[in-house]
């Protein structure tokens, strides 16, 4: 285990949503400044603003490739293709450790658009929810995928 994991695993019981938490462990090693990761990872949380869609983890995970590895030249197609061939070995990675991205299917929810509100962090949350693990899951594949 990874001690970037284990720092995302921390900040999400601190509080962070998800993609902050996976976001906020990698700051550093892909120059930004923590506050920065974390109001850019703030709306992702649960599923991108508890819609429940894309897991925030797994956005993290693509925020970090593309401040990493990502292309800014939009005319460049060998770069775009490149870019877009990592972030769908991220997303084959994250599927088979996971089995899924979409937040709502990893919590096991119906729910499509969740209330806005988000829910206390208390110890009966953290037993219910198995989003520090995925939130480890993903800070390890970044560090498989990305070698950071």
């Amino acid at each position: 285990m990874s001690s970037k994991s284990e720092r995302a695993v921390e900040l999400f019981k601190e509080g962070y949503n998800c993609s902050q938490a996976v976001l906020g462990a990698y700051c550093e090693d892909v120059g930004i400044e923590m506050k920065t990761a974390l109001m850019l990872a703030s709306p992702f949380g649960g599923g991108i603003g508890r819609l429940r869609e894309v897991c925030g983890a797994a956005s993290a995970m693509f925020m970090i490739a593309g401040l990493k590895y990502g292309y800014v030249d939009p005319k460049d197609m060998k770069a775009k293709k490149e870019h877009y061939e990592l972030v769908q070995r991220l997303v084959d990675r994250f599927k088979e450790e996971n089995g899924s991205i979409i937040c709502r299917e990893l919590l096991g929810l119906d729910t499509v658009h969740d209330k806005p509100t988000p829910e206390r962090r208390t110890e009966g949350y953290y037993k219910k929810r198995p989003c520090a693990e995925i939130v480890r899951s993903a800070a390890e594949i970044v560090d498989e995928l990305l070698k950071i």
